[in-house]
């Protein structure tokens, strides 16, 4: 993750979304996972437990020996819609599907960014968007 581990790519907050890896061979499968205990053992102010929604994170997308910080939480949300990056893998009509169910009055959009990622960003870190 080359944005000093910003957690708007591992945890976003706003739809209480948090990125789980799978594969437990990957690099970022420890840090996820003890993200999702810390997570799961929050509370609200008023006790509750956080509404936890987990995501997949994409296959690796590796460029020059480097391996890019693709993932589904990128996102950007628009007035009536939700711009979702994908990276042309088996998991990404899964994540679209996932986010879908946390924006469920607006059109969820796969639009691929494999070549957008070698910026290393995707769609929310390129609309530098402000609060109306």
């Amino acid at each position: 993750e080359d944005t000093d581990r910003r957690k708007f790519c591992f945890e976003y907050f706003i739809a209480k979304i948090t990125v789980i890896e799978e594969n437990k061979q990957d690099e970022n499968y420890d840090l996820l996972q003890h993200n999702l205990k810390q997570l799961k053992e929050m509370r609200l102010l008023n006790t509750k437990q956080l509404n936890i929604v987990e995501l997949p994170m994409p296959d690796a997308v590796v460029f020059d020996d480097q391996r890019l910080p693709a993932s589904y939480a990128n996102f950007y949300i628009a007035n009536k819609s939700v711009i979702v990056p994908t990276y042309r893998c088996d998991k990404d009509d899964k994540a679209l599907q996932i986010i879908q169910t946390c924006f469920p009055d607006r059109e969820v959009v796969g639009i691929d960014s494999t070549d957008i990622i070698w910026g290393l960003g995707s769609f929310h870190c390129l609309s530098q968007q402000e609060p109306a």
